[in-house]
């Protein structure tokens, strides 16, 4: 029996936010809070609430801004010499990390996140952190190393009846199965992720399933179906505003269109979708809808030399990131396009 779903990183005068709560809402509560904190002197209760604002800005795609706040919560934090309080702000800086591409910093600082929770003895900021850890590894492509993790962390939440984190584990090895080929079982457990968020009243997590059903149900040739429910999801992104997961519904709704061979309009998706990745500097999104935007302009006549130029500054930009998934998709194009590639297709690596 699973619980609501809650959000722990809430905390502080935060707690009483909903899961579902408006970002702007959050942002808005825990500026307020956290200028009430610094008044009191009471550093605990600045890291708490600076960690609301850090995880808003974040979310919000206000990366500068949340930089600065997840460092802040943990000055605060050491401070005051709460280890739960520092885990959770090298959880988010972690985070960060991974949604700015920078995968080496993630790995460390989530690390150091889940070490400092399980020494402070908050079980919760280490499954989250360890759960960053496995997604961040999921996102590189390194399945066979966490996808044991990802299971671990299913078995947990569910044994705790944790709502929020049993539907991330879910779409997580969801996803993992998808990019393995096995579309079935993903399929499978889509839908039960969005079950669980939807009687969990998760509708981040039922946004994220949505659109994970979306792309299986393209692949199986009903595109109609799929724009269906990312049309469902977009509502609840725009209403809660979620600017990373509206940016990566809209890649996907491009991504229904170019399979549907609705090539003119994915192009116009797929350069909506890089704008919003592009102003939340996100590179990991706005690279894969680089890669759609190409393979869209070159089934509308590109020139195959401007192709197979852009598909090889793709490749070098994947590698740098150490998206090895996303590379692969690159070298698929050159094939699907019938591109050749430039200079025999080799990397430049750094």
């Amino acid at each position: 029996m699973h619980n609501k779903a809650l959000a722990p990183e809430y905390q502080g005068a935060l707690t009483k936010m909903s899961v579902n709560s408006s970002l702007a809402d959050v942002l808005a509560e825990g500026e307020r809070h956290l200028r009430e904190a610094e008044l009191s002197g009471s550093q605990q209760e600045v890291a708490r609430c600076g960690l609301a604002v850090a995880e808003a800005h974040r979310r919000l795609g206000n990366v500068t801004e949340a930089d600065r706040a997840w460092k802040a919560s943990y000055r605060s934090a050491r401070s005051a010499g709460d280890l739960g309080a520092m885990a959770w702000a090298l959880w988010s800086g972690g985070t960060l990390a991974r949604q700015r591409g920078e995968l080496r910093l993630a790995f460390r600082l989530l690390g150091l996140a889940a070490d400092m929770g399980k020494r402070g003895g908050d079980i919760v900021a280490r499954g989250y952190s360890l759960a960053g850890l496995a997604e961040t590894g999921r996102i590189q492509g390194d399945y066979r190393t966490v996808a044991a993790l990802h299971e671990q962390l299913l078995a947990e939440a569910r044994a705790r009846g944790e709502a929020r984190h049993t539907v991330w584990a879910l779409e997580g090895i969801a996803q993992i199965h998808r990019n393995t080929g096995s579309l079935d079982t993903a399929l499978a457990m889509f839908e039960e992720a969005a079950e669980l968020a939807g009687n969990a009243d998760d509708r981040r997590g039922r946004a994220w399933a949505l659109r994970g059903m979306a792309d299986i149900i393209s692949l199986r040739d009903d595109p109609e179906r799929a724009l269906e429910l990312l049309a469902e999801a977009e509502l609840t992104c725009r209403e809660m505003k979620l600017s990373s997961a509206l940016a990566y519904n809209h890649k996907m709704r491009a991504n229904v269109l170019f399979r549907a061979g609705r090539y003119e309009e994915a192009r116009g998706m797929y350069e909506e979708a890089l704008a919003e990745f592009r102003a939340m500097t996100e590179p990991r999104g706005e690279a894969l809808a680089r890669l759609g935007l190409v393979k869209s302009l070159a089934r509308l006549g590109r020139d195959r030399d401007d192709t197979a130029a852009d598909l090889h500054e793709l490749r070098r930009t994947l590698s740098r990131i150490g998206l090895l998934n996303a590379r692969d998709m690159v070298d698929k194009a050159y094939a699907e396009l019938g591109v050749a590639p430039v200079d025999g297709g080799t990397d430049e690596k750094s």
